[in-house]
């Protein structure tokens, strides 16, 4: 059997298979996306199948995807775990700027903190590392807020196996989020890193960004199985290493089953063969 649970710092225990937020969001990750119940019924649907990992962050809409977890799901059921991310501020679609001063990510965490509801936030993951500001500032900043109770866990997005290694010799740190998927394995080495000291790996666009759920290896695959081309995509995530933890996002209820059902994929060893082989 395939572990479905993972402890994140050791300590704090999520299912491997989590819900990302982005997708609540309209076109370029600015504004809503349709009405907000619908959005609301995507999340509570999640946490009642079981999913006890929630992924946002500050500048989804901006704030858009915050109001909508603490809308739909507080007060927080026990043990579910909310990750958010700061440090990129937004200014329109598609449009990202970097802002790593300790002063603002101070006033970034303390207002997801608001947002959210929340008097410490699980998990929280600094968005991009800042050129312009040295690590040791930067992770200072999180570590201070660490120490004051506000948050509780520290991580880190789209960095180098050597930025990470860099970041240990800072602080503690629980997990990164880099893009990885079944064709896209860039990030192997920081994979790699990660297993060795049990850090999350939490894989963005773990479905290439929609184009896996066409890919014809795994549309046969699944024909085999019985289940749709994408949920072999997760499948081989939760297959390929222990500290993967996926966290597909979606606005569409039947997307979100399709998803979760992932879990319950057992892939072969000539399915992991073939399926490794398109890297």
């Amino acid at each position: 059997m395939i572990p479905e649970i993972f402890e994140l710092a050791g300590r704090l225990p999520v299912r491997r298979l989590g819900y990302g937020t982005a997708q609540l969001t309209g076109p370029g990750y600015w504004g809503p996306r349709g009405e907000a119940r619908n959005a609301v019924a995507v999340l509570r649907r999640a946490v009642e199948r079981g999913v006890t990992l929630i992924d946002t962050a500050d500048n989804y809409g901006p704030s858009v995807a915050e109001e909508l977890v603490a809308e739909a799901l507080y007060p927080y059921p026990a043990g579910l775990v909310i990750a958010t991310k700061g440090g990129v501020v937004r200014t329109g679609p598609d449009a990202w700027h970097i802002e790593g001063r300790p002063e603002r990510l101070r006033a970034m965490c303390e207002a997801s903190l608001r947002r959210l509801r929340l008097d410490t936030i699980d998990l929280y993951q600094l968005h991009r590392l800042d050129p312009d500001v040295p690590m040791a500032e930067q992770l200072g900043a999180l570590d201070e807020l660490r120490r004051e109770g506000k948050i509780r866990h520290i991580g880190l997005d789209s960095v180098t196996a050597e930025q990470l290694d860099a970041a240990r010799e800072l602080t503690d740190i629980a997990s990164v989020q880099n893009r990885y998927n079944l064709t896209d394995r860039a990030s192997e080495p920081l994979l790699k890193l990660c297993e060795a000291h049990g850090i999350a790996f939490l894989p963005w666009f773990p479905l290439g960004n929609g184009s896996l759920t066409t890919d014809r290896v795994c549309a046969d695959i699944a024909a085999a199985h019985g289940v749709a081309p994408g949920q072999i995509a997760l499948a081989w995530l939760l297959h390929r290493s222990l500290v993967l933890c996926p966290t597909p996002g979606t606005g569409s209820l039947a997307h979100l089953e399709e998803n979760l059902d992932s879990a319950a994929v057992r892939l072969g060893e000539e399915d992991m063969s073939r399926l490794d082989a398109l890297s």
